[in-house]
């Protein structure tokens, strides 16, 4: 069985420990550290798997960490740990490239689960990735989440670039939602609805420099990636 890498930034010390432990019985290899700014010193020095940051942290909280993880260029994958359940920091959060969105309180066993299932997809991914991929006159590479046009490059966040890969992989054939909220989001609702439209409004301007790639909104069933 795999050993993940995690890294857990929370800065609540009851939780943090209970966590931290929990996951260690369940063989998971578990770095605690209590704020933003210990984790971006530690990120750059150790690989990990997943991280998993609170959203509400003294001096640096969770969404600023997301912020300086992309402009550190430090690319792993992460969600939030948050009581906040408001729809705008939800939308927020998977706009700032996070990969599940958990909300407080935490069940421990419900969390185990989930983490194994994300990691399993993820590591699977990563397996079957191809280096490079060309979208009509873009090339986009899925090891480093670049996405090039002529000379010009842009990043994307993990979210955006696993995307754009699953889109690309059934390129001319019919996304639904249902597929795509299930495999990325693990739940088909409203408020993930809401958050792929944001991906997708993204997508379609990173990709806006070719008139032969298009990003089709097929009606109450899902999208469509256009490209020759």
């Amino acid at each position: 069985m795999t050993e993940y890498r995690l890294l857990l930034v929370e800065d609540d010390d009851s939780l943090g420990y209970l966590l931290s432990e929990y996951l260690k019985l369940k063989k998971f290899s578990v770095t605690w550290v209590k704020n933003g700014i210990n984790a971006l010193e530690i990120l750059r020095e150790k690989k990990f798997d997943l991280c998993l940051l609170d959203v509400m942290m003294p001096d640096m909280d969770g969404f600023s960490l997301a912020k300086k993880m992309k402009e550190n260029n430090i690319r792993i994958p992460f969600l939030f740990l948050t009581a906040r359940s408001l729809k705008i920091d939800v939308l927020k959060g998977y706009s700032l490239g996070a990969v599940e969105f958990i909300k407080k309180p935490i069940d421990e066993e419900e969390l185990v689960v989930r983490l194994n299932s994300l990691l399993g997809i993820l590591t699977k991914d990563t397996k079957e990735r191809n280096d490079f991929y060309e979208i009509g006159n873009y090339i986009y590479c899925s090891i480093s989440y670049e996405l090039q046009f002529q000379n010009e490059k842009r990043q994307l966040t993990i979210r955006e670039g696993d995307l754009l890969l699953y889109l690309l992989k059934n390129k001319n054939h019919t996304c639904t939602h249902s597929n795509i909220l299930n495999t990325f989001w693990k739940k088909d609702d409203y408020f993930n609805r809401k958050s792929l439209n944001v991906f997708i409004t993204r997508l379609r301007k990173y990709l806006a420099k070719d008139e032969s790639i298009k990003i089709e909104n097929i009606h109450n069933q899902g999208f469509k990636l256009i490209a020759p």
